[in-house]
């Protein structure tokens, strides 16, 4: 038998995270581009500057149906007709919202752009609102309602925001709305919020892709650049503030066999100078299946199928006025509820004491930055991130050097940000499970005090 030569290894190539071109359309659109040679598929990216906060009172969950309802016809074309648009160009188009503004994504072959780009600037022009589309959207979302409920991982998710923030904090109600707000909503309420913020003065455009043949600034200037409206400064971001008192609350669901683990407070943002060290250590505590969490309550216990520990900004504006919310999460069978949270404390308690080991953090820093280049293989994952750059405020070369930092990290450094970042007193620990078979267990455990809600 004949075998092929074993294929030998390349000298490794130097990469860092693609650096944009920024500039600026008439209108006051900014524009980052990208170009990416050999991403035949262009992602782009809008950042509008309307965040949750900005909702009326009453109407949370209005920029959720005016983000959905950006895509559901215009003044040229009816909800079928522009999805019929959208699919003749081979492209997707999906917009969001979030606490610091809405999201617009599309992708699309290069060869087919600008015709996207004019459905997209269609949409940002002159969206139909039609009362019919925005009663369907309505309907929708108060079916989705009920399910994220039931869904034992998004139910301890919102009773964590309730109870980390002031009950007047946007950030302590759900993002998408609850019943009572979503059905207040109509077309004229989603025409106010869309006149009131959506403007090119305050978005920003993200390109990316390969872009040789593409004459970019003529394409921007006939699609995006028709875009008008009175220009405004960015809403000022108030300051966030959290109650982090140790404590537990148990979200009762009788009979539920697991329980659904969430362990949270709020945190430094990628502004701080700490933010690399506390990526680095939160990655050795919970961050991928060798993590010490999963060691230890995965493998050694077998309490779970798994337990991360994460960080994630909920909104940022370079002016101390940000924050993220730290968090361990997953599930554990019901009996081992409070043994598995009893291991949990020991290994903080054991990571504060003796710390991370040179070991933990190598790994960490090869997992984190060695598979950066996979990571962003395709447009759409760079320009996502250069997005979350814009709404956070941060500069255009913060994801190049964050991957510097990393590498430079020390292990001293990792620990002392991880140990900041999950103190065994300052954690709001939210069960969602059988309160008669936890809470007894969790009370013994002295970690904090025990409030047992329903729903």
């Amino acid at each position: 038998m004949t075998f092929h030569p074993q294929p030998e290894p390349g000298t490794a190539r130097p990469w860092a995270f693609p650096a944009p071109d920024r500039g600026a359309l008439d209108n006051g659109l900014t524009v980052l581009r990208c170009h990416r040679p050999g991403q035949q598929v262009v992602a782009v990216e809008i950042f509008l500057d309307a965040p949750l906060e900005a909702e009326p009172a009453g109407l949370d969950g209005v920029a959720t149906i005016m983000a959905r309802a950006l895509s559901e016809g215009t003044d040229q074309h009816s909800a079928e007709e522009f999805a019929a648009e959208l699919e003749r160009c081979g492209a997707t188009l999906d917009a969001h919202a979030d606490h610091p503004g809405v999201r617009v994504s599309l992708e699309v072959p290069v060869s087919r752009l600008p015709k996207a780009l004019g459905l997209l600037s269609e949409a940002l022009i002159a969206p139909a609102f039609l009362e019919t589309e925005v009663e369907r959207l309505v309907r929708n979302r108060l079916d989705e309602i009920p399910h994220e409920t039931a869904n034992p991982a998004r139910r301890a998710a919102k009773q964590l925001s309730k109870e980390l923030f002031p009950a007047g904090s946007r950030m302590s109600r759900p993002r998408q709305g609850t019943e009572e707000t979503v059905e207040a909503i109509d077309a004229a309420a989603v025409r106010a919020f869309f006149e009131a913020h959506i403007r090119p003065s305050t978005a920003t455009a993200v390109v990316v892709g390969d872009l040789t043949d593409v004459d970019l600034d003529k394409v921007l200037a006939e699609t995006l650049g028709a875009w008008t409206g009175n220009s405004a400064e960015s809403r000022p971001v108030p300051p966030i503030t959290a109650d982090d008192t140790g404590r537990v609350v148990i979200v009762d669901r009788p009979g539920a066999v697991q329980t659904q683990l969430l362990i949270g407070r709020v945190g430094a943002d990628r502004h701080d100078r700490v933010w690399p060290a506390q990526v680095l250590g939160t990655y050795c505590l919970g961050g991928t299946l060798t993590s010490r969490l999963d060691r230890v309550l995965r493998e050694e216990k077998g309490y779970t199928y798994g337990v991360r520990a994460f960080g994630q900004v909920l909104r940022s504006d370079g002016k101390s006025n940000g924050a993220s919310m730290l968090a361990i999460s997953g599930s554990v069978d019901t009996p081992n509820t409070g043994p598995a949270l009893d291991d949990l404390w020991k290994v903080l308690r054991t990571l504060a004491a003796e710390g991370l080991t040179d070991a933990e953090r190598d790994v960490a820093v090869q997992n984190l930055v060695g598979v950066a280049p996979l990571k962003y293989e395709t447009a759409a994952s760079v320009a996502g991130t250069l997005a979350d750059q814009v709404e956070q405020h941060l500069p255009d070369d913060f994801q190049a050097q964050l991957y510097a930092r990393l590498a430079e990290t020390g292990t001293v450094e990792a620990t002392a940000a991880v140990v900041n970042a999950f103190p065994v007193d300052r954690l709001v620990t939210v069960l969602v499970g059988d309160a008669s078979e936890i809470e007894e267990p969790v009370r013994a455990l002295g970690i904090g005090e025990v409030t047992v809600v329903t729903g």
